[in-house]
């Protein structure tokens, strides 16, 4: 969708892109402070693999202030990204046959990644009725002597939806019946929540030693192209990360670890405008998107996406095209409202497209007056 989007604007058609998981915010003045400050300090040398002993210290910090997770500077790993965080669990704990859990929806690298660890995804299926969530039973359903690793991702991308505690201590107690089962809990959203407050499943005492809890600074503070990306985890699954990464990439970049400390010792408070004017936008975007008949929408928790069910279309002719699935309703959408947005298809959800709000209040009410418009 990202590449045909560019080859519509190339033509010279004026597209609104609602397709990015990107703040549009500038990263705050604090943390850029910081980064010149240690380019001024010289700060141009490799780093350690697993990050500067300062950042994971002040990453210890973090988890015990915003998640009473207790961790030492040795079960912390830094890494270029989130993404890649995620990647070197997986490629340090899963064996070819090794079954993923991927309760749906779910963030599109999930999958992917597995599938280069030679391991098999099984989706846990969710719909817009249970609040894209899923249940304990479901939980215990799906698994199987095979089962290695079961991935949660709250706030979620793409839904926005939050898992409560009491929801998380449901499942963790279908997870207690089977130990070899290990959990990641990405939590690169965390900060971007509204009415509720996300909660982390390795505080769950039971969990804490097989629970590899994922963050970073990307989402949060604005810092997309920063790539800091951090996991807290039982000691000799970072070593085996820290092992992993010494052979692909080695430390991350030197200047934006040490902005990442000012960041991540950061009080919420230097971050909540961001996080005011996204519940600003969820409310705008939600109301507008009522207004059209077919959306069936939920009210996210958090992050910055609304995941729209948009299966009433499913089988209609609109202007001469045939709505067959959620891929052909956004390629629609991109074509004759000029709307980028994306499939649910990519999520393990095929009935729903994700829209961004990371956008500004303008672009939002005209991208959904042109959908509004094509679709009457």
């Amino acid at each position: 969708m990202a590449a045909k989007a560019r080859e519509l604007r190339a033509e010279g058609k004026d597209i609104i892109g609602l397709s990015l998981g990107e703040p549009d915010f500038n990263t705050p003045d604090f943390i850029k402070e910081a980064a010149i400050e240690a380019v001024n300090e010289n700060y141009n040398s490799y780093t350690p693999v697993d990050g500067y002993v300062e950042l994971k210290e002040a990453i210890c910090t973090k988890f015990k202030r915003d998640n009473n997770i207790e961790y030492k500077p040795s079960q912390v790993v830094v890494s270029t990204g989130a993404k890649q965080s995620i990647a070197n669990v997986m490629q340090v704990l899963l064996n070819p046959g090794d079954e993923v859990l991927l309760p749906c929806p779910y963030w599109v690298s999930y999958s992917a990644i597995a599938t280069l660890c030679e391991a098999t995804s099984v989706e846990i299926p969710s719909s817009i009725e249970t609040n894209f969530k899923i249940t304990p039973a479901q939980l215990e359903a799906a698994i199987t002597p095979k089962t290695k690793l079961i991935l949660f991702n709250s706030p979620n991308n793409p839904s926005g939806v939050i898992y409560t505690e009491a929801e998380y201590r449901a499942l963790a107690e279908v997870l207690e019946k089977h130990p070899q089962i290990y959990i990641m809990s990405d939590e690169i959203y965390e900060h971007i929540n509204y009415e509720i407050k996300p909660f982390s499943l390795a505080a769950i005492e039971s969990l804490y030693d097989r629970t590899i809890t994922v963050n970073g600074l990307a989402k949060a503070f604005a810092m997309t192209g920063w790539r800091i990306g951090y996991i807290g985890a039982p000691e000799w699954i970072a070593k085996a990360c820290t092992k992993m990464q010494g052979q692909i990439t080695s430390g991350t970049n030197c200047i934006a670890q040490r902005a990442a400390i000012t960041a991540v010792l950061a009080p919420i408070s230097k971050i909540q405008y961001m996080v005011d004017e996204f519940k600003t936008r969820r409310g705008i975007i939600i109301d507008l998107l009522k207004e059209i008949d077919g959306f069936n929408i939920n009210v996210p928790d958090g992050a910055f996406y609304v995941f729209p069910d948009v299966s009433a279309f499913f089988g209609k002719t609109i202007q001469g095209v045939t709505i067959n699935n959620a891929s052909d309703f956004a390629l629609f959408i991109l074509e004759k409202a000029n709307v980028a947005t994306v499939t649910g298809d990519a999520f393990g959800a095929p009935n729903c497209i994700r829209i961004s709000y990371a956008a500004s209040e303008l672009q939002i009410r005209e991208a959904i007056k042109r959908i509004k418009e094509a679709l009457s």
